[in-house]
């Protein structure tokens, strides 16, 4: 039973976006969809133990999931029109591969029309990211508020009353065309960077990096690069998602410890990655993106990539690139890495007096008392290095980010 509830499990992680973005498709309502997504996955759980897992997982929750919204549509008499829609296409022997394919779009990807269609710009842009988190990452309210640096009830507040919102203003999940798509990208680039960097770096739980997160991200990258091949910032994003990706594999030891940035052995970063990564980048400034958000972070993660060891790093050059990025994105957190660069291309001290300031825009967030602790070290004021990195462990909520700065903490004392 344990072996098929896992199985159950692993399934619903793999297929439980692509099932909402059809469901939502078919019911236009993101709530009954993310319902009856979770009704077919108790269903497996009670199910599957006894019969065992179907030869295709996917097919089978597809159809529990359908059966249950036609149940439904059926007992609601104030939705009459939406059954009358979707009964226009039963049939009591219906063929499942023909559902999937009615739930195609236009974009070829269900997921990506679940992106644009979460991003509507009846919603405010903070609902827009969380919702689609939410549907298309998987993430748990409490990841979402870590990314967005606020609390879970505010998040889940945001989720319920988005879904609200779409559901009142009778909207239905449908791929945007033309200019509305347009209009709706900035934010569709900011929720897959959001889900990229919630696999790159985990905020919370035992796993350091989610490598399936990060490939979902790339992937609708990818898609996005594909439709879009003319736009700077889709092709920016790209390059930067790349550029880090090359890195994972030298991040984490083999028991899953943290590996900084300088100990990393750059012979395991990818070179595939870094090389697609350099030539996404390349033609984003050459489409003349140079500037854009996107762009001038993979230009930064290129200044890495470039490297040949971490002495070789050009951190003046990193620095400029902060500075412009600042300048295009006010932002507490590029202040904050924009202080890091600072301080390894002008000294610590020159970083220190950057961070001042920020403890009130970034109360509780552990990259900031980090970043001071590594400051103080190289300045060897190594006492309060040592209460810095301690007060980013007690911060942190990633178990193998907080065993890492105590190692630190302990490093400092030492010295």
């Amino acid at each position: 039973m344990d072996d098929a509830a896992g199985a159950v499990e692993a399934v619903f992680r793999i297929e439980r976006a692509r099932l909402i973005a059809g469901l939502a498709r078919m019911t236009r309502d993101v709530g009954i969809a993310e319902e009856l997504a979770q009704d077919a996955f108790v269903a497996a759980l009670a199910e599957w133990p006894r019969t065992g897992v179907p030869d295709v997982p996917r097919a089978w929750l597809l159809a529990h999931a359908k059966r249950r919204a036609i149940d439904g549509f059926r007992r609601r008499t104030m939705i009459a029109r939406r059954q009358a829609e979707i009964a226009q296409t039963e049939n009591r022997d219906f063929h499942v591969a023909a559902m999937e394919a009615a739930m195609d779009d236009d974009l070829g990807d269900e997921l990506l029309g679940l992106v644009f269609a979460a991003c509507h710009p009846v919603l405010p842009p903070d609902a827009r990211a969380a919702l689609t988190l939410r549907l298309v990452g998987g993430l748990s309210t409490e990841e979402i508020a870590r990314a967005f640096l606020t609390t879970e009830p505010t998040i889940a507040q945001r989720i319920v009353r988005a879904k609200r919102k779409l559901r009142e203003a009778g909207l239905g999940f449908e791929v945007p065309r033309a200019a509305d798509r347009a209009a709706r990208l900035g934010s569709v680039l900011e929720v897959v960077y959001l889900v990229f960097n919630e696999g790159y770096a985990a905020t919370a739980g035992e796993d350091l990096i989610r490598p399936s997160l990060c490939a979902e991200a790339m992937r609708l990258g990818r898609i996005l690069a594909g439709l879009l091949p003319e736009e700077p910032e889709v092709l920016g994003l790209l390059a930067l998602m790349e550029l880090q990706a090359s890195r994972q594999a030298a991040r984490t030891a083999a028991d899953g410890s943290l590996i900084a940035l300088p100990d990393q052995d750059r012979a395991r970063w990818d070179r595939l990655l870094i090389r697609r990564g350099l030539a996404g980048l390349a033609k984003a400034e050459a489409l003349g993106g140079a500037d854009g958000v996107y762009a001038l972070q993979a230009a930064l993660a290129a200044c890495h990539a470039r490297a040949a060891d971490w002495a070789a790093t050009d951190w003046p050059r990193i620095a400029g690139l902060y500075d412009r990025l600042l300048a295009a994105m006010p932002s507490p957190v590029i202040a904050l890495n924009r202080a890091i660069a600072h301080g390894m291309a002008f000294g610590p001290e020159a970083g220190l007096a950057l961070l001042e300031g920020l403890d009130d825009a970034l109360p509780g967030y552990a990259p900031l008392p980090a970043a001071r602790a590594d400051a103080l070290l190289r300045a060897g004021r190594r006492g309060e290095a040592r209460a810095q990195f301690e007060a980013a462990a007690a911060l942190t909520r990633n178990a193998r980010e907080r065993d890492f700065l105590l190692v630190r903490a302990a490093t400092a004392a030492s010295r």
